[in-house]
């Protein structure tokens, strides 16, 4: 496993029209610019680009309800079940945002329901999204244990 301080050490030594052109991939990425992201991941940006909150680009596009993006990442190697730094799930910030096509299409590329801190079938019990337990996959046993109220930085809703 890579040393993440290492990782922090050599994005701070990258050329500040590299750190520039991130910035412009992550803001993006949360505004749903579909062909442009697309395009720069089609010209070999990595899919699972991460920023300096470990926020990926589909996490970033998910939380913002871009299912036509979201699909268009999973469909190039996003990886689904990445966490950012604070344990979140992507499909977890799904379902807490209430981005129910986004909750569809993740979980059809295989995104763990149980994965992060709130998971997302904790989160979809806490707000009583019901008419996610199916989609989830939920089991009796998954629903003991939902974390309330939800571990800080969820429950005052940080923006990824």
């Amino acid at each position: 496993m890579a040393d993440p301080s290492k990782a922090v050490a050599d994005a701070k030594s990258l050329p500040p029209d590299t750190i520039a052109f991130a910035h412009r991939m992550f803001d993006a990425a949360r505004a749903g610019d579909t062909n442009l992201i697309l395009s720069a991941v089609d010209a070999g940006l990595p899919p699972n680009l991460t920023n300096d909150k470990g926020n990926t680009l589909l996490m970033l596009a998910a939380y913002a309800g871009h299912s036509e993006l979201t699909k268009g990442l999973l469909e190039r190697g996003a990886d689904p079940n990445r966490t950012n730094d604070l344990g979140q799930s992507i499909v977890a910030g799904a379902v807490f945002k209430m981005h129910n096509d986004v909750v569809h299409a993740l979980m059809a590329k295989g995104a763990d329901p149980r994965a992060g801190t709130p998971n997302a079938i904790q989160a979809a019990q806490l707000f009583r999204r019901t008419d996610l337990m199916e989609v989830l996959g939920a089991r009796a046993e998954d629903l003991i244990n939902v974390p309330t109220p939800l571990p800080g930085s969820v429950q005052q809703e940080t923006t990824p």
